[in-house]
């Protein structure tokens, strides 16, 4: 996984060790990184410099993460902005996202997470064309799926078809499990992609639709989504034997 265009971000992170392995990281993945010890000296490169997204941490010296991000929003309501945070309390997560934050991310966290999450906000916001889109129907084991009329048929082993009227939301799920079938699904794309933003609430909700998903496709034993802990989920559909 790779930024194609050398994507710029500012890395404002107190813990220095912490935040030179993070830099090195991501400049693996071929990103431009700027690291600043603190929320003045954040304050002061995003000023000076042009950033296609920005990663605070929340608890800094001189300025922390949230009052570092007012200051931004104020200048620039458009760069996405991802929290850092030690801290799981649902009230600082609402907080980061009242502020403007496109995502939050709890330590300790796996550095593919966040890479999954940084591709995911970029390809949201500079409008990079997936040709996976393109495509509109799909075989998934047994059944077929029509995006654009949002209908599931099942061919079984019965003389009749049984179709299956999916929603809005049910069908823009399903077409990005079929598009990322075998691999794993990010959850943070789904929301983005799906739900406009990824918090608490809109995981829940995403689980429930997961959940509708399940018991459509469970008429093909071949067939079943399993959750990848930390990172999202996989439509898993078994060759017969």
């Amino acid at each position: 996984m790779s930024a194609a265009n050398n994507s710029n971000i500012l890395l404002v992170e107190d813990d220095m060790n912490f935040g030179d392995v993070l830099r090195s990281y991501l400049e693996m993945h071929d990103y431009e990184v700027t690291l600043a010890k603190d929320g003045e000296a954040g304050l002061d490169a995003f000023n000076k410099g042009k950033y296609d997204l920005c990663i605070f941490d929340v608890m800094m010296p001189k300025k922390d993460g949230f009052s570092l991000a007012k200051d931004v929003r104020e200048k620039d309501k458009e760069t996405p902005i991802i929290f850092l945070t030690a801290k799981t309390l649902k009230d600082d997560v609402l907080k980061g996202f009242k502020i403007g934050a496109d995502d939050y991310i709890t330590k300790p966290f796996n550095s593919e997470e966040l890479l999954y999450r940084i591709q995911a906000i970029l390809k949201r916001t500079q409008g990079k064309p997936d040709p996976r889109e393109e495509v509109k129907e799909f075989n998934i084991g047994k059944f077929h799926f029509n995006y654009p009329l949002r209908i599931l048929t099942f061919s079984g082993d019965t003389a009749e078809e049984e179709k299956h009227k999916l929603s809005p939301k049910e069908s823009q799920l399903l077409r990005m499990f079929a598009m990322y079938r075998n691999d794993v699904l990010p959850r943070s794309e789904a929301l983005t992609k799906i739900w406009g933003e990824d918090n608490y609430f809109t995981a829940r909700s995403m689980d429930v639709f997961v959940t509708k998903l399940r018991k459509y496709l469970k008429a093909d034993e071949n067939i079943e989504i399993v959750n990848i802990h930390g990172n999202g989920f996989q439509l898993l559909i078994k060759e017969e034997e």
